[in-house]
């Protein structure tokens, strides 16, 4: 096989599903073992011809998807350094694919947003794992209105987009407690206990007890004392094939009740 044929079929490979626990913004600028795994992610997976990102850092009331040319970079958190907030992530934005995506999902309504742009559950890892900014973004949020067997269904509609050449990253945190968080590079026990017990339902291919997370135990609520950073995980789980092979790229329990437990499916 010649250069050009290796690149074409490389480029028209079924793309993966990425969940990542993207943790503290800190991560865009930070090197550290997340920052690294995300970056060796992407080295690894076929270049896409666009990104579908499910942000836990956007919820709304009925579905939207960002449909603007260019979207803009959103800076949605304080106390940081300057540093930080200079940060700009300047991708295309791809209005035929928000136009797709609000198809494929079929629902009552999807509204084509054009004021939201990338928040930082999507730029911080994307600045890592495509840091030129070349490959157009679109945002779908969260509808605070559905549950959780809703927001799956909704995630496995998606699923031709990966033909397509479209990347879908889903950017949460399994375990995610901000009230509950401690300065320091350890878990809390029940934190990482918690964690893994997820690692293990995964594992397992037992999506309905994922689904009905708060059925998991007492530290159910701990873990996921709102659920805007656990829903990105239930959109990846229900874009996995029945014989996907899915990856642990990242296993660790940082900040005491934050879970950066991340994972590629195919």
């Amino acid at each position: 096989m010649n250069g050009n044929a290796a690149a074409e079929q490389k480029s028209s490979a079924k793309m993966p599903v990425i969940f990542v626990g993207h943790g503290s913004p800190m991560n865009a600028i930070e090197e550290n073992a997340f920052s690294r795994a995300w970056m060796a992610t992407a080295r690894n997976s076929p270049h896409p011809k666009a990104i579908l990102s499910i942000s836990a850092h956007w919820e709304t009331d009925g579905v939207q998807v960002t449909a603007m040319p260019k979207p803009r970079t959103i800076h949605d958190f304080y106390g940081f350094p300057q540093e930080l907030f200079a940060v700009q992530y300047p991708a295309p934005g791809a209005p035929e694919l928000a136009h797709h995506v609000r198809d494929l999902l079929g629902v009552e309504a999807v509204a084509l947003d054009q004021e939201w742009g990338l928040d930082h559950g999507t730029w911080s890892v994307l600045v890592r794992m495509f840091p030129e900014a070349n490959v157009p973004v679109v945002q779908l949020s969260l509808d605070r209105k559905r549950t959780p067997s809703e927001h799956y269904t909704l995630g496995g509609k998606l699923a031709a987009l990966r033909s397509e050449g479209v990347l879908i990253l889903c950017s949460g945190n399994m375990v995610h407690n901000l009230r509950l968080l401690e300065w320091g590079d350890q878990g809390f026990d029940w934190a990482e206990a918690f964690d893994l017990k997820l690692k293990s339902l995964i594992e397992a291919r037992d999506h309905a007890a994922l689904i009905n997370y708060p059925k998991l135990g007492a530290d159910a609520q701990r873990a996921i004392p709102t659920n805007e950073h656990y829903l990105p995980l239930l959109y990846a789980l229900a874009l996995r094939g029945s014989a996907e092979p899915l990856k642990f790229f990242a296993e660790k329990v940082t900040l005491g009740s934050i879970s950066m437990r991340s994972f590629q499916i195919g």
